[in-house]
């Protein structure tokens, strides 16, 4: 999908759950400390976007990794606490003249994917994977908007998605 024609912050509104129905919901936020100059406009992104739409900041957690391969160890641990309602994890990989751009995306995104289906709580994928630094700040709150803010909607989406069906 190109994020060139969609920005999910433009549809929230209509489709989040109320704030009484946040209520009490726990969420974290892990980013990778490398391309610090975008993931951590990415995860202030987040904390935007889960305030703006009704999540306690008393609510939200945020850890530090070094680097976006690390993103499914931390998800996985956080998972195994039992206290949060949403996981959204930070990442930034660009492409550069050797296949690691390619491990990287793959394995952390393969991970990612297997804690979707082995866990019940959801686990959002905030990793941009950018042919340059450009296309990065677009999607880190330049031209694109900050895609931060759109895993929190996410994230809130999700929650909800599940409540509705127990």
């Amino acid at each position: 999908m190109s994020t060139a024609n969609f920005d999910l912050t433009r549809f929230a509104q209509n489709s989040l759950p109320s704030e009484e129905t946040l209520q009490g919901k726990r969420f974290a936020v892990v980013y990778a400390e490398w391309n610090q100059e975008i993931t951590f406009g990415l995860a202030e992104g987040a904390r935007c976007g889960f305030t703006e739409h009704g999540v306690c900041e008393d609510l939200l957690d945020f850890y530090v990794v070094p680097g976006t391969f690390e993103l499914t160890f931390a998800a996985s641990r956080l998972l195994k606490t039992g206290k949060y309602s949403g996981i959204v994890v930070i990442g930034c990989v660009i492409r550069g003249e050797t296949p690691h751009f390619d491990y990287i995306c793959q394995g952390t995104t393969e991970g990612l994917a297997l804690l979707n289906k082995d866990h019940d709580v959801p686990v959002i994928y905030g990793l941009l994977t950018c042919n340059n630094m450009e296309q990065a700040e677009m999607r880190a709150g330049g031209t694109l908007g900050n895609k931060g803010d759109e895993c929190a909607i996410t994230a809130i989406k999700m929650v909800d998605y599940k409540r509705r069906l127990l």
